[in-house]
């Protein structure tokens, strides 16, 4: 923990090239939410944004700044609002839906994290996996172990990567070499907490994994935990899956619907993130519009599965909006790949989302979900310095198609729709190139 300070970011970091900033919501505002610099320029010191827009402008009030020429689109570092750290080792396992998924894979590969050297090492990997597709911020599950959690946020903290994150909650309905209890729930929360909330870039989530596997009793202390600081966060999963949501009706039939569950016990507000969302109720909407809690889509994830498909444009204007990889039931850690997926599942869902809209959920969308706009997703002055270089001529054929293309929206689109991983030439964290 004493070694956090000596992570703070120093020196500065000057870049000229193409360069993108959200001035507003595609959702409401449209393509003119986007502003292109064809030359651009982007100056950080110590972590921060300094300058970034124009770069004939800027140079012009700044002659000393001596920018590295870059190729390739300046864009703010991903988000992804929803992962699971233990499920990188079940990626592409065969075959079942959510619940019969969670018996055959992801409990027995949770079980693992019982050995801290199975937590360091997982903990490192997902990192930088994320880092190297360029995901800036995440927000993860952990297991019910405390040591998992532990892992993750010096693993986090040893690049600087802006993490939230906790510890599973779950009381019932999973193996018991599994389970925690009301009470202990609550205490190794609370413990880490206070070691890692708001230390570094680091931020608590309390994480009941879905209502099933809480009992009342843990849902309640759940919800006690959400008020016990501020800037705490709350994640878990809500209509995923239409046998998860009968589930819920049987196991909760006081509520009348699988988000109410939630509302009773004080797990809705803001900084509260629910994966899917797929099958919510008309009445639920109002729900998120009151509380300000946010839905994480998780396209990859319900393709893989067969979940079903989500109509994001339902969700407009009713609380936040969000894109989670949701590995390893998504198949892929590269945004590159979710953004494609939700492009998919928006066109099947009969409501195809526009090239604005996608990157508007990857970045600025995330920030706000998490409550941190103006802070990360965009390059503005007073941001983070997390940085994406996109170069989409990763090959003749890329190269020729972008050749070709119209506009920044089209431009946008096919990296999006075709997107690949290697698309992401450079990333840097807090001004920091990882």
């Amino acid at each position: 923990m004493s070694s956090l300070s000596s992570l703070a970011p120093k020196g500065a970091l000057t870049l000229r090239g193409r360069l993108v900033q959200w001035v507003g919501n595609p959702f409401q505002d449209g393509p003119e939410s986007l502003l292109h610099h064809q030359d651009g320029l982007l100056h950080a010191v110590d972590g921060k944004i300094v300058h970034a827009g124009d770069a004939q402008r800027i140079l012009a009030e700044h002659p000393e700044l001596e920018p590295e020429p870059v190729h390739g689109i300046l864009a703010p570092g991903f988000i992804d609002a929803h992962l699971h750290l233990p499920q990188m080792r079940i990626l592409g396992a065969h075959g079942e839906q959510l619940l019969d998924w969670l018996e055959r894979y992801t409990f027995p590969a949770e079980r693992s994290f019982e050995d801290p050297q199975v937590c360091a090492d997982s903990a490192r990997l997902f990192v930088d996996a994320c880092l190297q597709r360029g995901v800036t911020t995440a927000a993860a599950f952990c297991t019910v172990h405390a040591g998992s959690v532990d892992a993750l946020f010096e693993a986090a903290s040893a690049r600087n990567m802006r993490m939230i994150a906790g510890k599973v909650l779950m009381d019932r309905n999973a193996p018991e070499f599994l389970r925690d209890s009301a009470q202990s729930g609550f205490d190794d929360s609370a413990a880490l907490m206070d070691r890692w909330h708001g230390v570094g870039r680091n931020a608590y989530a309390v994480t009941p994994r879905f209502a099933p596997t809480s009992t009342p009793e843990q849902l309640e202390a759940s919800g006690a935990l959400f008020q016990r600081k501020p800037g705490v966060y709350l994640q878990s999963h809500v209509a995923e899956n239409q046998a998860e949501c009968a589930w819920v009706k049987e196991l909760f039939p006081d509520s009348e619907s699988y988000l109410e569950v939630y509302e009773r016990f004080g797990l809705l507000g803001r900084r509260a993130l629910y994966g899917h969302g797929i099958y919510l109720q008309d009445r639920d909407l109002q729900r998120l519009s009151e509380s300000g809690a946010a839905i994480v889509h998780c396209p990859s994830s319900n393709l893989f599965l067969g979940s079903g498909l989500l109509n994001v444009e339902r969700l407009v204007g009713h609380g936040h909006l969000a894109l989670g990889s949701d590995i390893g039931a998504g198949t892929h850690l590269s945004p590159m790949t979710t953004l494609s997926d939700a492009y998919k599942v928006s066109s099947m869902a009969g409501a195809p989302l526009d090239a604005f809209k996608l990157w508007w959920l990857a970045t600025a969308g995330g920030a706000e979900a998490l409550e941190l706009a103006g802070v990360v997703g965009n390059l503005v002055p007073g941001a983070d310095a997390d940085i994406v270089l996109l170069d989409g001529e990763i090959s003749e054929l890329h190269a020729h198609r972008l050749h070709h293309a119209r506009s920044l929206e089209e431009e946008l689109f096919f990296l999006a729709a075709c997107g690949e991983a290697d698309m992401v030439a450079r990333t840097w964290v807090a001004g920091q190139e990882v």
